[in-house]
């Protein structure tokens, strides 16, 4: 099963199909020319059902294998949604919004998934049923979250849930994988510091929130280095502080802190939570301060089931024979998580070369990642399903 022949026909299609989504970047649920594209190619490659509006902007096609005797039911997942970037690629495709960019892949991760529809929908070689999805929101608005709440896997029937996302600085064609956690929880925090305001002359007149905050970005660090087992990951970043003046000669009565907490394990999050809300207070009753702390929950640690990690990582050789299976995970998040807490199934990372990071204003997806992700998309439905 290696690289399958007929998407290299479809290579001049399906880059065209890329760059027209690169140079039309919309964000989060509002991604409606792309759901309206992504739902009438469905329909021209003669998906058996297309339906949109799943999780608000979504879109979901199923396909039909040569025969239904398992009853298996695969579904693959892609999202479609770009960021608020303003894009400096200078390419002759860039985005044509400004301050709007595909700046992580999206519009790749889409065309590889069109791709693999098109071509199962012309050989329907498996035993079951395709199920291809098209998220929204996955750039911070759980769009992944909104897809399940909306009822997607109990309606199309899915068993089993798989997912790709392309990594630059891992060559074109090489594809990493884990079982267990893939990527981290996210979860936010706000913290406001409320103090005695006044003339920055007259220090002892006040209660200076500016260093009872400076006391608590301090302590919180020793979350990580205090109360979580060395042998377990987490990480506590205070990533934002503002004053309530931007005077040289005011010390401010009231400061607003933002950051991110990120775990791979429920215990640990559940601790980094508990400290995160009881330290700021804790730290402002000592100055004679007071401190609100409200901790947000986001995105779930992504965590791939053994088995299914198993299966995805075969696919992947059979592909390319280029498979890191104990890639490290990473810190960062994505909410093919909520996807993965309703069923049973592994992400994946295919190579995009040498490029600009995600999320960075000169990043652009490699369209010759394009037949490799396509290739893997299809075989998983060909090898977790078999022609009866």
């Amino acid at each position: 099963m290696p690289v399958k022949n007929r998407f290299a026909e479809m290579m001049p299609e399906l880059t065209a199909i890329r760059r027209d989504l690169h140079e039309n970047p919309e964000l989060l649920f509002e991604v409606h020319r792309t759901a309206a594209k992504v739902a009438d190619l469905l329909r021209e490659y003669g998906c058996d059902e297309v339906v949109t509006g799943i999780g608000r902007t979504g879109v979901v096609g199923v396909i039909h294998g040569k025969s239904d005797r398992s009853g298996r039911v695969i579904g693959l997942r892609a999202d479609m949604d770009a960021l608020p970037i303003h894009e400096a690629t200078g390419l002759d495709y860039a985005s044509g919004t400004p301050g709007r960019m595909h700046a992580c892949g999206h519009d790749g991760h889409t065309t590889m998934l069109l791709g693999a529809a098109r071509y199962l929908c012309e050989t329907r070689n498996f035993d079951g049923k395709a199920v291809v999805i098209f998220q929204p929101a996955e750039e911070g608005g759980g769009g992944g979250k909104e897809m399940v709440d909306d009822g997607m896997m109990d309606r199309f029937a899915i068993q089993e849930i798989y997912g790709m996302h392309n990594k630059p600085g891992t060559p074109v064609g090489h594809f990493e994988i884990c079982p267990g956690p893939m990527m981290a929880a996210a979860d936010q925090f706000d913290i406001t510091v409320t103090g005695k305001g006044g003339h920055a002359a007259k220090p002892h007149e006040c209660i200076d929130a500016l260093l009872v905050a400076s006391h608590i970005i301090i302590a919180l660090q020793s979350i990580v280095a205090r109360n979580i087992d060395p042998l377990k990951q987490a990480v506590v970043s205070t990533c934002m502080l503002t004053t309530d003046s931007g005077a040289h000669n005011v010390i401010a009565q009231t400061v607003r802190m933002k950051g991110t907490a990120r775990t791979f394990d429920p215990d640990v999050q559940d601790m980094v939570e508990a400290r995160i809300c009881a330290i700021p207070g804790q730290i402002a009753a000592a100055f004679g301060a007071s401190a609100k702390v409200t901790f947000t929950r986001g995105y779930p640690a992504t965590v791939n089931a053994p088995e299914n990690t198993a299966f995805a990582a075969d696919v992947a050789h059979a592909v390319s024979g280029r498979v890191n299976q104990s890639t490290t995970p990473g810190m960062g998040a994505e909410d093919f998580s909520f996807m993965l807490n309703a069923r049973p199934g592994a992400y994946i990372f295919l190579g995009n070369g040498d490029t600009a990071d995600w999320h960075h204003p000169a990043y652009d997806f490699d369209d010759n990642a394009i037949p490799f992700g396509a290739s893997w998309y299809a075989g998983m439905v060909e090898a977790r399903m078999p022609a009866a």
